[in-house]
């Protein structure tokens, strides 16, 4: 279970650059729920996953993950509990290195570290068995260098990767957007598959409003730093992308209205 309570966090306070991110954020998510995230630019989604990574601390609030308070813990002791899959498909990874060696890091991650020989027989069968699972044809190509694979290859091994180990959270911060089409879909197909055959927490960030109605079991709708809906069960089952743009030009209006109203009331009392 991941709860997160009156989360807030200013950027560049007390400058002209202020921006106000995440404003008092009440947030639990249920263990094994797959949460769907989305807003428009700015709207924070992106920097509440950032806030349960660990990329920065909060100015106020908590955070617990299973039961465990990680409000202060650094970005590299809260990533031995989360896994984390980003939108360019070259983060997550050594490009440098193979297929092999980089999936022997991911197995040992969160793990006592020794000296014994990583890529074993042992090992590279283990990593033959997983590759094959994704249907791409990589189990064959172990010693490839990560970096000489398409966007969609490299992004499928990344989520491998994050999901190796069970972890408490799983983070997708629009991890298809970089892609095209066809490998897109395949993604979101693999993550579908692994999220619910490993049952994982899972929060996703995406701007695709067909994937925000046709994955998870629930929606949030964020903007300006708040949560403005939060939709799940029969309600978030029943969603169709039209419905999502409705609440999103709901928004809209609302706020130029509130706009429109503020003149009015600064022009009367000129």
């Amino acid at each position: 279970m991941l709860q997160i309570q009156k989360f807030d966090k200013t950027f560049n306070r007390d400058t002209m650059n202020s921006v106000h991110a995440l404003n008092q954020v009440d947030l639990t998510i249920e263990a094994s729920s797959f949460v769907v995230v989305v807003g428009t630019n700015g709207s924070g989604k992106s920097t509440l996953l950032n806030a349960i990574a660990g990329t920065f601390l909060p100015d106020t609030g908590s955070i617990e993950l299973a039961n465990t308070n990680i409000t202060r813990w650094p970005e590299h002791r809260r990533a031995r509990f989360i896994g984390r899959v980003f939108q360019d498909p070259f983060k997550g990874t050594a490009p440098g290195m193979t297929i092999a060696e980089n999936l022997a890091l991911a197995s040992g991650r969160g793990r006592r570290r020794g000296l014994k020989q990583a890529l074993n027989r042992s090992a590279l069968g283990v990593f033959k068995g997983r590759l094959a699972s994704l249907n791409m044809g990589l189990e064959d190509r172990l010693n490839n260098p990560i970096g000489s694979l398409s966007g969609g290859q490299r992004q499928a091994i990344t989520l491998l990767m994050a999901t190796w180990l069970k972890t408490d959270l799983l983070l997708l911060d629009e991890h298809t957007a970089a892609l095209d089409p066809r490998a897109a879909d395949q993604i979101i197909r693999l993550t579908t598959d692994i999220v619910s055959q490993k049952k994982l927490t899972t929060m996703m960030v995406t701007h695709s409003m067909n994937q925000a109605v046709s994955q998870g079991d629930r929606l949030i709708m964020m903007h300006k730093g708040e949560i403005m809906h939060d939709l799940s069960g029969a309600e978030k089952s029943r969603l169709r992308p039209d419905d999502l743009l409705t609440r999103f030009d709901e928004i809209r209006r609302s706020e130029q209205l509130d706009s429109s109203a503020a003149q009015l009331l600064e022009a009367n009392y000129v």
